[in-house]
């Protein structure tokens, strides 16, 4: 019987990319001689277009990727977004509010008026260890502009996809549970794959998580099977949608327990090695 139609969807970070934080030139090479053929390949991340294009050059896909943990869709043939959702006005308003009573601040990320690049802002009038070396890994980065020790505006507000907060886990913990508590904003809080001492928390338009856009992607495309692979808990909901969940041998043992197949750890190319035996087996 001839397999459907299948979209392949990996998560980044811990997944898809090795130890070093890069695509390996083997992945590369298989997922672009996969994608040539025309299998249907792309990434879903919490990453912003600013980092998830310099890690794919190199790497042919040829469908849009998923960024921003579902918050948009990045077109890497016209090098702008699309499918994007915005944060409620009120939501947004009360999510700041919360986290900077408990002295945490969190990143605000705006959709500038061009619809290519990103303004974030930081209202803290200094950087907690993680945030400085989170942004000085990223502050050269071309579709991103940092604007440090200063509230968005109004009008930027307006157009706020994502707000990103890292920091110890008890006061990560404590402004998850506040924003949950007075928004209708979808969140995930979760230990960073590198120390588990610091917790990421991200938090986004109401209804969008990684599964969401995955799923109105795979529909837009046709697909008729949805392969996904993942490592982190912010991977769970992607997982639980998909017909094949697939956990990197490095995954949390949460992921590990709802995949269906744990394949070898990142550093293996062990994504795009199981893309490739899927899509031509």
């Amino acid at each position: 019987m001839k397999k459907p139609k299948t979209l392949y969807v990996s998560d980044l970070d811990g997944t898809l990319l090795s130890t070093d934080s890069r695509i390996s030139p083997r992945s590369s090479e298989i997922i672009s001689g996969l994608s040539a053929q025309g299998a249907l390949i792309t990434v879903a991340t919490a990453r912003t277009p600013a980092s998830v294009v310099p890690l794919l050059t190199g790497t042919r896909t040829s469908v849009p990727a998923i960024v921003m943990t579902g918050c948009a869709l990045w077109n890497r043939t016209t090098a702008s977004f699309e499918s994007y959702h915005f944060i409620p006005e009120t939501d947004i308003a009360a999510t700041i509010d919360s986290c900077r009573n408990l002295d945490v601040h969190p990143f605000t990320y705006a959709m500038a008026p061009d619809g290519s690049t990103l303004d974030v802002y930081h209202g803290a009038q200094s950087l907690n260890t993680q945030e400085e070396k989170f942004y000085l890994e990223r502050r050269h980065l071309a579709l991103k502009r940092f604007h440090l020790g200063v509230t968005a505006s109004d009008k930027a507000l307006h157009r706020t996809m994502l707000c990103f907060a890292m920091g110890l886990k008890d006061s990560i913990c404590r402004a998850a549970d506040a924003v949950k508590a007075c928004t209708s904003c979808s969140l995930c809080c979760y230990p960073d794959i590198f120390n588990n001492d610091i917790y990421n928390l991200e938090i986004y338009p109401p209804g969008v998580n990684k599964a969401s856009a995955i799923l109105a992607l795979k529909k837009s495309l046709g697909a008729g099977r949805l392969v996904v692979f993942g490592d982190n808990l912010n991977d769970l909901p992607m997982l639980a949608v998909a017909d094949v969940a697939v956990a990197v041998g490095n995954a949390f043992p949460q992921v590990k327990e709802a995949a269906d197949i744990v394949i070898e750890p990142n550093y293996t190319d062990a994504v795009a090695r199981f893309i490739e035996k899927d899509f031509i087996g």
